[in-house]
C-alpha cells in the first residue's frame, strides 16, 4: 500500500508540480494586488484626495456621488452604463466601471475573456484613463491583471479554470498521501526525526528529509488553499460535500418580482443597501444585465473577514427598489459561513496584514517542495553504487 502512494504522491507531483510553482510564485505577489497595481499606475488609479481628507483615510461614498458617477459615464456615448461599478475605498482611489463584454459565439474555449476598465476621478467626475482587464501583457496597466489571470485561468479561459481546479485537486491528493508517508511510529525518537532537518554531508538526505518535515508543517496551509482554489473555480464540485455535512443556503440568479415599469436609479439602489447595513460600506453596484435583474451591490461590514469590497451582499429588485435577498457572512452559520472563510483564508486577509504576509511567504514553499522533491526523485533514478570492496576485487580480478 505505501509502495502504491508513493509512486502516486511522486507522479502527481512531477505531472502538476510546475502548475503549483506558478501558482505559488503569482499568489505571493496577488496578497498585494491592490497596493502593487496602484504603485504602478498612480496615474490611473490615484487621484489626489478630497478637500478636508487625506489620502487614505476610510472614504464612505453617498449615493449621490454613485449616481453623478454613472450619469458621466452614461452621457458619453464612448461608455453608456458599465456592468459595474467599483467604488473608491480611501481617499485618493478612483470609480472603477467595469463593462463586460458580451459572449462572442462560436469563442474557443481556452479565449480569455476581456472586461474594459474606465476609471473615474471622483472628485472632478472625469475619466482619467482605462484599460483591458484579462489582455495579456507586461506593461504597468497590464502587468497585475495579468498575473491575476495566469493565477486564475492560466490565461486560457474556461479550460484553464478546470485546469486550475484539476491541479487543486492534485494538490489536496498529494497533502493527503504525503500525510500518511510522512506518519512516523508513535514514538518520541521517531517523531523527532521526522520533524527535524539535518544536513549529514548529502544533498539528496537533507532534500528528503526537508521535503517530510516541511510537508508536515505546511499540510494544514496547503488544504486549506487547495481546497479553497478548486472552489473558486469549480464550485459544483465542492459544494455537494459541504452540503453534505451542513446546511448552504440557495445561491442561485434571481429575476425580479415587481412587474415592468418604474424603474430604480443607482443612487436608489445603492440607498436600499446602505439602508440595509448603515454601519457599512457600500463597495460595488452591479447593473441589471436584462430588465427582469436585479441591482446586486457589495458591503464590507465591519467584522467581516474579508477584507477590501467585503463579502456581503444585497440584490435589490430594479423595478421597486425591493431587497429581494441579503447574503451576510458576518451572521451565517454552517456551511454558508465555511465557504465564507473561503476567500479571507486564502488570501491570508482573515489574520490582517500579518496573515497576507504569511500567505505571500507561502507562495514559495510549492517551489521549495518541487525542487527537492525532484532532487529525491532524481537521485532514486540513478543506479545504486557497488560498495568499494566489490569494486576493487573486481579489478584486482
Amino acid at each position: 500500500m505505501k509502495q502504491f502512494l508513493r509512486t502516486l504522491h511522486l507522479w502527481t507531483g512531477l505531472v502538476f508540480g510546475a502548475i503549483l510553482v506558478v501558482l505559488g510564485l503569482t499568489g505571493s505577489l496577488l496578497s498585494w494586488i491592490h497596493e502593487l497595481d496602484s504603485m504602478l499606475n498612480p496615474g490611473l488609479l490615484q487621484v489626489a484626495p478630497p478637500a478636508n481628507m487625506r489620502a487614505g483615510d476610510p472614504f464612505k461614498v453617498d449615493a449621490a456621488l454613485v449616481q453623478a458617477a454613472t450619469d458621466t459615464l452614461v452621457a458619453n456615448p464612448a461608455y453608456g452604463r458599465p456592468s459595474m461599478l467599483e467604488l473608491p475605498e480611501r481617499a485618493g482611489d478612483v470609480f472603477v466601471a467595469w463593462y463586460r463584454p458580451a459572449p462572442a459565439a462560436g469563442a474557443a474555449p481556452w479565449s480569455q475573456a476581456v472586461t474594459r476598465q474606465v476609471m473615474v476621478d471622483p472628485a472632478r467626475l472625469v475619466v482619467l484613463g482605462e484599460r483591458n482587464w484579462g489582455e495579456a501583457g507586461l506593461s504597468r496597466p497590464l502587468l497585475m491583471p495579468t498575473l491575476f489571470h495566469i493565477h486564475r485561468y492560466l490565461v486560457a479561459g474556461e479550460v484553464g479554470k478546470v485546469v486550475i481546479a484539476v491541479t487543486g485537486v492534485s494538490l489536496l491528493l498529494m497533502t493527503i498521501t504525503g500525510i500518511i508517508l510522512w506518519w512516523p511510529k508513535m514514538a518520541k525518537a521517531a517523531i523527532w526525526k521526522a520533524i527535524t532537518v539535518r544536513h549529514g554531508g548529502s544533498w539528496p538526505r537533507f532534500s528528503f528529509q526537508l521535503h517530510r518535515a516541511g510537508g508536515f508543517f505546511a499540510a494544514p496551509v496547503l488544504l486549506v488553499t487547495a481546497l479553497s482554489g478548486v472552489y473558486f473555480n469549480m464550485p459544483a464540485w465542492v459544494t455537494p460535500a459541504i452540503k453534505a455535512v451542513s446546511h448552504v443556503s440557495p445561491n442561485g440568479k434571481l429575476t425580479n418580482k415587481s412587474e415592468a415599469g418604474s424603474r430604480v436609479s443607482a443612487a436608489e439602489a445603492v440607498a436600499a443597501a446602505q439602508a440595509e447595513f448603515p454601519n457599512g460600506r457600500v463597495s460595488r453596484l452591479s447593473f441589471p444585465a436584462k430588465p427582469d435583474q436585479p441591482f446586486e451591490a457589495r458591503v464590507r461590514q465591519p467584522g467581516e473577514l474579508r477584507m477590501g469590497p467585503g463579502a456581503t451582499r444585497i440584490s435589490i429588485d430594479s423595478g421597486n427598489g425591493a431587497v429581494l435577498r441579503v447574503i451576510d457572512p458576518v451572521r451565517a452559520t454552517g456551511g454558508d459561513k465555511f465557504i465564507s472563510w473561503l476567500f479571507p483564508l486564502h488570501t491570508g486577509e482573515a489574520f490582517g496584514t500579518a496573515g497576507r504576509v504569511f500567505i505571500s511567504l507561502f507562495g514559495l514553499v510549492p517551489l521549495a517542495f518541487f525542487v527537492t522533491g525532484l532532487v529525491v526523485w532524481l537521485k532514486l533514478r540513478r543506479p545504486a553504487k557497488a560498495p568499494r570492496r566489490k569494486q576493487a576485487a573486481a579489478v584486482a580480478a
